[in-house]
């Protein structure tokens, strides 16, 4: 294969990864703050923001995908998400109900995106943490497979 034919497929997969990459970023934070209003959740658009790490590293290889992400601090957020669902669960137990009961769920208009209380928070925190360690394992596989190709 010629030069020129490896520099336009580079081209055509940074091309495709700069054009799907935000949309994937965005549709992944619309499903998780609006997760508790229609299908999805959390999880569903945590992994879909995390995608994002896949097309980055398809698109400009794995160095440029761990200097933009970077993986230690995608570790210690996921703890961070962790330690936000395990608080707004608390919170049911806090107000004398039970494990993950939603406390707050006379605040805001149904159908609003702020109505459902505590479940929009978990669902928030579901997301953040799904979204970082999923990105962090894929950081980590990618990592793995640039490590064989060396």
């Amino acid at each position: 294969m010629s030069n020129k034919n490896v520099k336009v497929k580079e081209y055509i997969i940074k091309s495709a990864a700069d054009f799907f990459a935000p949309i994937g970023l965005i549709l992944g934070i619309y499903i998780i703050l609006h997760g508790h209003l229609s299908p999805g959740g959390g999880f569903q658009g945590g992994v879909i923001v995390a995608s994002a790490a896949v097309l980055i590293y398809l698109g400009y290889g794995y160095e440029t995908a761990t200097n933009t992400l970077k993986p230690n601090l995608l570790k210690k957020s996921e703890a961070i998400g962790a330690l936000m669902y395990s608080f707004f669960a608390l919170l049911g137990i806090f107000y004398a109900a039970n494990f993950c009961r939603n406390v707050f769920y006379n605040v805001g208009n149904p159908g609003d995106l702020f109505s459902s209380g505590t479940i929009f928070l978990m669902n928030f925190a579901v997301g953040y943490k799904v979204l970082t360690g999923v990105g962090f394992l894929i950081l980590l596989m990618f990592g793995l497979l640039a490590n064989k190709e060396a």
